[in-house]
């Protein structure tokens, strides 16, 4: 690719990497690889156009900060939870706390994001920390298309439950935070050390003084059990019991 006349800022660099042509979906998925393997703090323009073979001002064409970056990791986990969604659209959710045939299909709706959305949160834990941090710094309209795209089809669900707009938006808030929160606890770190095979020395219950914690000392090896998806699906199952 020809350079443009000049130094500086009139500069243009190429954006032809090492795999070809960039585009934005080959920069965000290069920067969820790399978040997935190393961790946010490995995330700079530098270090990604290393890994795309380009220079740092390249990816300024698709990302023009760092933080719009960040936010594109998020769009990322959301156009991949819309790849789940839409791989099976009226399949059920096989591990829901109650029969799905009991359930009408908005319901069963609902419980099929829910397991998507921490399906796709596991296999992406570095990043999940960027959807109640991005969510806070970014207006809801200028959030990545994807995530208004999941917002509005729990929205069409509830409508198909026949909430008024009210109680559609306290339904909503109320999925939203369970979701967020139940990934959010499941990921937490619990294990001190995971070479130890004894289970109060692996939690690391020795730091901790008995006498000051002794409620949470006896509970950390119950805590420290996932809830799965299966602990997901019966607390949604309570909460929508209590609006529906």
């Amino acid at each position: 690719m020809a350079k443009e006349q000049g130094s500086g800022p009139a500069r243009r660099a190429s954006d032809r990497g090492r795999y070809g042509r960039l585009s934005r979906e080959r920069v965000l998925a290069a920067a969820l690889e790399l978040v997935d393997r190393e961790g946010l703090s490995a995330l700079s323009m530098r270090r990604l156009g290393a890994e795309l073979g380009v220079e740092a001002m390249a990816l300024y064409r698709y990302a023009p900060s760092k933080d719009a970056l960040l936010d594109g990791l998020v769009e990322a986990l959301y156009l991949e939870l819309e790849d789940r969604l839409d791989s099976a659209p009226g399949e059920p959710s096989p591990r829901t706390a109650r029969p799905t045939a009991a359930a009408p299909e908005w319901r069963t709706g609902l419980q099929r994001i829910a397991l998507a959305t921490y399906e796709v949160a596991l296999a992406h834990p570095e990043v999940v920390p960027l959807l109640a941090t991005r969510m806070l710094a970014v207006p809801l309209a200028r959030r990545p298309e994807a995530v208004l795209r999941d917002h509005e089809r729990v929205l069409a669900l509830l409508e198909e439950a026949g909430l008024d707009e009210n109680r559609a938006a306290a339904v909503f808030r109320a999925f939203t935070a369970w979701l967020l929160g139940y990934v959010s606890v499941e990921l937490r770190a619990m294990v001190d050390n995971p070479e130890e095979s004894e289970p109060a020395f692996r939690l690391g219950l020795h730091r901790m003084p008995s006498q000051d914690f002794p409620r949470l000392r006896e509970a950390a090896p119950a805590l420290a059990e996932h809830g799965g998806p299966e602990g997901l699906a019966a607390g949604l199952d309570a909460l929508l019991d209590r609006f529906a």
